[in-house]
């Protein structure tokens, strides 16, 4: 397998520049509380979107791809850029893998090098290992050889449009399977009720955590609040009956 080279455009040695910028996670055992630094492996189209995201919220993170153009391209985008094969062990500890909190593995194209990337994760114990998968069978196999968080982002947006473009919801999160957050407009029988009034959860079967005036911006809901025409509501409930909620008229 092929040793990991250095973003050429960084300057200093592969080495010298991990000792340094990651020489507070090398000192002593990984905080598992936090996840300020995580190596990202597999900087394609998911990978790279969550690298430069995780980065744009004050994270710092080491992304590594096989491919030097890649490498090149995030190199200024990202804390640190490694061209490496993370499916050999060695260049896993090589770049000090063992030493990051998280590591996500976004390969998307192939799964062998997804499944060798997240079992070698899993030799170096790294603590908290996600990983992309493209099937579900995929999933299966990351999940049995140590991924302790397995996505399959293209299904999950996919399930969730499909509840989007099919009735009256802005937007829809479920959070755990079978419960839901819906983003909706008020209907307008509930037009000029307070909370109180409308007895949501013995009524509906949803709790109203937030809302949004027409105009405004979201505020948490109170059982005093009333309802505008045009408010945006934020409920909570089972799936079923929070997009039930949503597609009434």
């Amino acid at each position: 397998m092929g040793a990991a080279t250095a973003s050429p455009t960084k300057g200093r040695s592969l080495a010298e520049r991990t000792s340094s910028r990651w020489g507070r996670r090398r000192a002593g055992v990984p905080d598992l509380a936090s996840t300020d630094q995580v190596l990202v492996i597999g900087l394609g189209r998911f990978g790279a979107e969550l690298a430069t995201s995780l980065v744009a919220l004050g994270h710092e993170v080491l992304g590594v791809d096989t491919d030097p153009q890649i490498v090149q391209r995030y190199s200024a985008l990202l804390t640190q850029t490694v061209e490496a094969d993370c499916t050999d062990l060695d260049v896993l500890r090589q770049i000090g893998a063992a030493e990051f909190p998280c590591a996500v593995v976004g390969i998307g194209t192939g799964i062998e090098a997804s499944v060798l990337t997240v079992a070698a994760l899993a030799d170096l114990e790294v603590p908290n290992i996600w990983a992309k998968a493209i099937t579900e069978s995929h999933a299966r196999i990351l999940e049995r050889v140590g991924a302790h968080r397995v996505v399959s982002p293209e299904k999950e947006m996919g399930q969730r449009v499909a509840h989007l473009v099919t009735g009256r919801m802005i937007d829809y999160l479920e959070i755990d399977k079978g419960f839901a957050l819906v983003e909706t407009t008020a209907p307008a029988e509930l037009v000029d009720k307070s909370l109180t009034e409308v007895l949501f959860r013995s009524r509906y079967g949803v709790t109203v955590v937030c809302i949004k005036p027409a105009g405004g911006v979201f505020t948490y809901a109170t059982p005093d609040t009333k309802i505008g025409e045009g408010d945006i509501l934020l409920v909570a409930g089972e799936a079923a009956r929070a997009e039930a909620f949503a597609n009434l008229v």
